[in-house]
């Protein structure tokens, strides 16, 4: 009796499909006997959940703590580079030279110079009035034009002509301003 103690026999392979077998890699697990498939399924997630330790042993409380003090983080290093980036576009505004602006002031009627581009309406003319300014964020010149209608009384301007218009009162359903001189001919 005491040598059949000390005889170890190897363990039997299952022999039916129901059970659930555990990889190599992962420790052991005890070999359940599961009968229906909503159980072998958790069992079969117990053991992929057991081989790759993925299980958190953590709560759920201290997993929100630990995500809203990530959120907390980004927040204030936002501030920081929003407040870095205000403080160097405040420098930058001290060192940027001021460029003549025509600022309208009341009483003043504003003036504009373009060149003719058309001159076929009788004692009208299109004015395209080039402009080129900064972008305000990314400082490279940025070139937009607009057309306007000037009344040209006495038919003076041509195609092509350089010529300063000063706006006035509506004198059409287009036309705001008037023309007061040609600056310089077409050639």
């Amino acid at each position: 009796m005491a040598e059949e103690d000390n005889i170890q026999t190897a363990p039997e392979a299952p022999a039916d499909t129901d059970t659930v077998s555990v990889t190599a890699d992962a420790a052991p697990a005890p070999i359940t006997a599961v009968t229906t498939p909503s159980e072998r399924k958790a069992a079969r997630e117990q053991a992929r959940l057991a081989a790759s330790g993925a299980r958190d042993s953590r709560s759920a409380e201290e997993r929100q703590a630990e995500r809203d003090a990530v959120r907390r983080d980004k927040a204030a290093a936002r501030r920081r580079g929003r407040e870095q980036s205000r403080a160097k576009y405040r420098a930058s505004e001290h060192e940027r030279v001021p460029t003549p602006a025509r600022e309208h002031v009341v009483g003043l009627k504003k003036t504009r110079q373009g060149i003719v581009v058309s001159d076929k309406a009788a004692k009208t003319i299109t004015v395209r009035i080039d402009v080129a300014r900064p972008h305000r964020k990314y400082k490279k010149i940025v070139r937009t034009s607009m057309t306007l209608h000037a009344h040209d009384e006495r038919n003076d301007a041509r195609i092509g002509d350089t010529v300063v218009v000063q706006e006035s009162r509506p004198l059409s359903a287009t036309k705001r301003w008037r023309l007061v001189e040609v600056v310089e001919r077409a050639k």
